[in-house]
C-alpha cells in the first residue's frame, strides 16, 4: 500500500446519485461522476449551489444512501452501509432526546454504538469536558441555548471516538455571532484530535475560516469544480477573519460560485432575492 493510500481517509470514485427511477417525472440527477479523496486529520468543507449534491455526497461517505453508481472506501473498507465504529453524523437539527438529560443523550448514543456500560460514563465525562460544557450534563436539552445544544451534539458525536465526523451544516441554524465562536472550538478540537471532517456549508466565510481545504461544487448535477487549499494552522485565532488573505480567499469561492449559482436559480425558478442573500459577503456566516 503506497503512502498516499494510507493517508487517505475517504476515497470517492467516480459517484453519481439520482433520486426516483429514470422514466419518472420527478427524477433527480444530484451527483454526477465526482471523485474526491479527503486527507486523515483535514477538515473538509464542502460548498456549492442549494440543491447541488453537497448534503447527498455526505450520507454517501457516511454509507445513508448507496450511490447509484461508484464507490466510497473508508481507509482500506468499502461503504455499504453505516459504519458507526468508523463515522459519526452531525446534522443542523441537533437531534438530542428532549426527555432525556444531557448526558443520558450521550450514555444513549454510545449503547447504539455499542460501547460497554463501564465505558459509557468516562467517555461521556470527556467529550463534555472537551466542548465546556460538563457543569451542564444534567441539564435538559430545552435548557440550553441553541449553540450550547449544538455544542451538545458534538460532544456526543466525540464520545463514539470515531476517526471520522460528518457535519451537515451544523452552525446553520445559529446566529452569526454563535456560528463565529463555535467555528473557533470546532478549529481548537480539530488541532487537538487530529480527527477528520467533511463539513457542508452555505457560507463562504465558515468555510474559509474552518477548512484546510474546500471543495467547490457545480450546479446540479453537482460534481467538484475546484478545490481550494487554505493554508493556515489550526486553531485559527478570530484575526484571521480580518487578513487580507481570508477576504481574498473568500472573494475566490465567490467568484467561483457566482455562475453555479445563476445556473442553480435558472434549475429552480428562484427569484433574483434568493442569489442576493446565498451569495453575499458579508461575514463569516454568509
Amino acid at each position: 500500500m503506497t503512502q498516499a493510500a494510507t493517508n487517505t481517509a475517504i476515497s470517492v470514485r467516480n459517484v453519481s446519485h439520482s433520486f426516483g427511477e429514470a422514466d419518472e417525472a420527478r427524477h433527480v440527477k444530484a451527483l454526477l461522476d465526482t471523485s474526491l479523496d479527503v486527507t486523515r486529520g483535514e477538515l473538509l468543507c464542502l460548498i456549492g449551489p442549494s440543491g447541488c449534491g453537497k448534503s447527498t455526497l455526505l450520507n454517501v461517505m457516511g454509507g445513508l444512501i448507496a450511490p447509484t453508481t461508484g464507490t466510497v472506501m473508508v481507509g482500506d473498507k468499502p461503504v455499504h452501509g453505516p459504519m458507526p465504529n468508523d463515522i459519526a453524523f452531525i446534522f443542523q437539527e441537533n437531534a438530542l432526546f428532549p426527555w432525556s438529560t444531557i448526558h443520558e443523550n450521550m450514555i444513549l448514543g454510545m449503547s447504539f454504538q455499542g460501547v460497554p456500560k463501564a465505558e459509557r460514563a468516562d467517555r461521556a465525562q470527556r467529550a463534555l469536558e472537551a466542548v465546556g460544557l460538563d457543569e451542564f450534563a444534567g441539564h435538559y436539552p430545552s435548557q440550553l441555548s441553541g449553540g450550547m445544544r449544538q455544542r451538545a451534539a458534538l460532544a456526543r458525536a466525540l464520545s463514539l471516538e470515531t476517526n471520522i465526523l460528518l457535519m451537515d451544516e451544523p452552525f446553520g441554524a445559529l446566529d452569526e455571532q454563535t456560528r463565529m465562536v463555535l467555528g473557533e472550538d470546532l478549529s481548537v478540537l480539530l488541532s487537538r484530535s487530529k480527527k477528520t471532517i467533511v463539513f457542508v456549508t452555505h457560507s463562504l466565510g465558515e468555510a474559509v475560516f474552518l477548512a484546510d481545504r474546500v471543495a467547490v461544487f457545480s450546479a446540479r448535477p453537482g460534481t467538484i469544480k475546484e478545490i481550494i487549499t487554505v493554508d493556515e494552522p489550526h486553531p485559527r485565532k478570530s484575526a484571521f477573519m480580518t487578513s487580507a488573505r481570508f477576504h481574498q480567499q473568500r472573494d475566490q469561492l465567490y467568484d467561483l460560485l457566482h455562475d453555479e449559482i445563476r445556473k442553480s436559480m435558472a434549475q429552480s425558478g428562484k427569484p433574483k432575492r434568493a442569489y442576493e442573500d446565498q451569495s453575499s459577503r458579508a461575514g463569516p456566516a454568509a
